[in-house]
């Protein structure tokens, strides 16, 4: 017969463990799996466990998201949805009208959801009127980020226009540098294509190629422009290009191998993370356009699931993801700028106060604009279209003319 201790000592451990698995949990599916995006993972995760929770990390590796959207396709499909998903745009429409996603009206209501968060944002996370996800962050898509150490030294400075751009890149090839870092996968081809879009053709053109799919615009003479503008840009990366991830791209322009890398302002946080300091090894020029803000912007959406302690976890997670202090620290890791209206910047560095500053000028404008590339504006199999053209004009000799042929054609199919 064993020892009475041994029994207590064994029912201790059980019932610990029972204890364990029954604490407020949520599983969090997200593709958080750079360095500065890893930091503000954590701190998401260190604000959810200060308040009770247990976070129960699934990452999936691959920027963009790709590869994480497949796994969280593959899980619903198997009915183990995690009870956590960093989606977006209209990925969350999507997973809305299916069902799948759990209604979050009563905490909207609660916090007053509809006074924290801008009429863009708030768009994004509501489906048939209702909140469906909570949004974390307003990234800004279209930047320029540079070197300066490397423009001194070949004796430019950041471009204004796309004209200057091509002149500035010229210089730097001719000096042996590689003008622009870039990661070969479709998602960040297609980052290019609609930085440069705005840049060429504005964004009442940008918003007719992207929202209202004309076909005018699609086949006009500006979107001959534009991919010519693409053909320039894949004449000044690198042979390594393809496959490369874009922390990578920009770990090339920290390392003064590239001058510059047109990206998110994610990028930042690599910088940061790194312990580069701004306007001494690293800048940020918004690229060139007539005036135009591409947004991007991260959410969490909480899935249908039955388990009651994932419940928990979900309504714990959405109460506190639009907290002033946790927006604030978030999105000084994340390289972004808070989500909810009024958090104080201070702290934050210049790019995010020309963020800011830039987003107010451009809501003014209504030139505010979602990137297809980052899954804010149109449906997946659009969405597919652009990726699957605008990746093959950038890596083959397709000339302008076809890849125009081919994004209208495609488009239409995609519709």
């Amino acid at each position: 017969m064993g020892s009475p201790r041994l029994s207590l000592v064994a029912l201790a451990v059980l019932f610990g463990s029972i204890t364990a698995q029954a604490a407020t949990t949520a599983e969090v599916l997200h593709f958080w799996t750079s360095g500065g995006e890893a930091r503000a993972a954590l701190s998401l995760k260190q604000a959810f466990e200060a308040r009770g929770g247990v976070w129960d990390d699934a990452p999936v590796a691959g920027g963009g998201g790709d590869a994480m959207a497949a796994v969280l396709r593959a899980r619903a499909l198997a009915q183990v949805p995690p009870s956590v998903a960093q989606i977006k745009g209209q990925n969350i429409q999507e997973w809305a009208e299916i069902g799948s996603l759990q209604g979050l009206n009563t905490i909207a209501q609660q916090q007053n959801w509809d006074e924290l968060l801008p009429d863009l944002l708030k768009e994004t996370v509501q489906y048939q009127g209702n909140y469906v996800a909570v949004p974390l962050n307003i990234h800004r898509v279209d930047w320029i980020w540079a070197n300066p150490k490397v423009l001194d030294k070949v004796g430019v400075t950041p471009p204004q226009t796309w004209d200057e751009f091509n002149e500035v890149a010229d210089k730097i090839k001719a000096a042996g540098i590689i003008p622009l870092a870039h990661g070969g996968q479709p998602w960040q081809d297609v980052t290019l294509f609609e930085v440069v879009l705005l840049g060429i053709g504005g964004a009442d053109f940008y918003k007719k190629v992207y929202l209202d799919l004309d076909q005018d615009a699609l086949r006009s003479k500006t979107m001959i422009k534009v991919f010519d503008q693409m053909r320039k840009l894949s004449t000044y990366v690198d042979p390594g290009a393809p496959g490369r991830e874009w922390n990578l791209a920009t770990a090339m322009v920290m390392r003064g191998e590239a001058a510059m890398q047109i990206m998110g302002d994610w990028a930042k946080a690599e910088f940061l993370t790194a312990g580069l300091k701004y306007g001494e090894d690293f800048i940020c020029v918004s690229s060139p356009s007539k005036g135009g803000y591409i947004i991007n912007s991260d959410s969490f959406a909480m899935f249908k699931v039955s388990d009651p302690e994932q419940k928990a976890g979900q309504q714990l997670m959405a109460s506190m993801l639009l907290d002033e202090e946790v927006q604030k620290d978030f999105n000084l890791l994340k390289g972004s700028i808070p989500a909810r209206l009024g958090v104080s910047l201070d702290g934050f560095d210049e790019c995010a106060m020309k963020s800011s500053e830039d987003l107010l000028l451009n809501e003014a404008r209504n030139t505010v604009v979602g990137s297809i590339a980052h899954e804010l504006v149109q449906s997946g199999a659009v969405r597919g279209a652009f990726l699957d053209v605008v990746t093959e004009h950038f890596n083959t000799d397709m000339s302008s003319q076809e890849a125009v042929n081919q994004l209208a054609e495609t488009v239409i199919l995609a519709d």
